[in-house]
C-alpha cells in the first residue's frame, strides 16, 4: 500500500479587499417626508388640514417622552404636512395634492438622481483604481514596473498601493512615478497633467522628479542606477532637494 504525497501548499498573496458599492445614507427625515407625500397624494385642502392636526397631536404626545427627544422623522413629517397644507391653501378650490407637480419634490428627485450618479461614478473609479493597482502589483512582482507607461489617475493608484501596504512608502512606485514625471512619460507628456501632479503626489516624489529632471539635463545619458541617490535624498530631505533642483535650474545656460 502506497502512502499519498502530502498536498503541496504554496504561499498566496492575499487578495485586496473588494470595493464596496457606496450606499445612499439613511435619512429618517427624508423617509418621513416621503411617507407624508404618499399619503397626501390625491388629498384636497380639507383632508390635508385634518392630517396636519393629527400630526400636531402626535408631536405633542411624543414631546412627553424623553426617548423620543432625538426623533427627527416625526418633526419632519409635521413640517411636510404644514408645507403641503400651505401649498393647497394657495391653490384654487378643489385642487388635490400631486407630488408630480410639486416643485420641491421634483427638485429633491433631481438632487437624488445627481447624487446617485455621483455614487455610481465613484464606484466605477474605485473599481478602475483597484484593477490598475492589481496590474501594477503584477509588474512589480515580475520586476518590470519601470517598463510600464504611467496613465491618468496613477497618482490615486499609488495611494491605493500604499493603503494596501499598511501605509508604508512604496519606494519603487514612487521612483517610477518620479522618473516618469521627470522624463515626461505616459500621461505626463501633457503639461496639464504635470501641473496637476503637484497637488496629487507627495513632496518627496515631486522633489525627486525635479532633481532627476535637472540631473538628466546635465548628464543626458545617466542611467537609473547612477541616479539612485536622488531618491534617497528626496525621501530624507525633500525641501532641500527641491531647493537644489531650483538652484540647478537657475544655473542653466541661457539660450542664444
Amino acid at each position: 500500500m502506497t502512502t499519498p504525497w502530502p498536498t503541496r501548499r504554496t504561499a498566496r498573496r492575499p487578495l485586496p479587499p473588494r470595493v464596496a458599492a457606496p450606499r445612499e445614507p439613511v435619512d429618517p427625515a427624508r423617509i418621513g417626508r416621503r411617507v407624508v407625500r404618499r399619503r397626501a397624494k390625491g388629498m384636497d385642502a380639507g383632508a390635508v388640514a385634518a392630517a396636519l392636526e393629527d400630526a400636531r397631536f402626535d408631536a405633542r404626545q411624543a414631546s412627553r417622552y424623553e426617548d423620543l427627544a432625538d426623533d427627527v422623522r416625526g418633526p419632519a413629517e409635521l413640517v411636510e404636512w404644514a408645507r403641503i397644507a400651505q401649498l393647497l391653501a394657495a391653490a384654487g378650490p378643489g385642487t388635490v395634492y400631486d407630488p408630480d407637480v410639486d416643485d420641491v419634490v421634483q427638485a429633491e428627485l433631481a438632487a437624488d438622481a445627481a447624487a446617485a450618479a455621483a455614487r455610481e461614478a465613484e464606484l466605477r473609479e474605485a473599481v478602475r483604481i483597484a484593477a490598475r493597482a492589481n496590474h501594477l502589483q503584477v509588474l512589480r512582482d515580475l520586476g518590470t514596473l519601470d517598463q510600464a507607461e504611467p496613465a491618468e489617475g496613477d497618482e490615486a493608484v499609488r495611494d491605493e498601493l500604499t493603503r494596501r501596504a499598511g501605509g508604508y512608502v512604496q519606494a519603487d512606485v514612487d521612483s517610477w512615478l518620479a522618473h516618469a514625471l521627470a522624463t515626461h512619460r505616459g500621461h505626463y507628456r501633457d503639461p496639464a497633467a504635470r501641473e496637476a501632479a503637484a497637488g496629487l503626489l507627495t513632496p518627496p516624489v515631486l522633489a525627486h522628479a525635479a532633481l532627476l529632471g535637472e540631473l538628466l539635463r546635465l548628464v543626458p545619458g545617466a542611467g537609473a542606477d547612477e541616479l539612485a541617490f536622488a531618491a534617497t535624498l528626496a525621501t530624507t530631505e525633500p525641501e532641500a532637494v527641491g531647493s537644489l533642483a531650483g538652484f540647478l535650474a537657475r544655473a542653466r545656460p541661457e539660450g542664444p
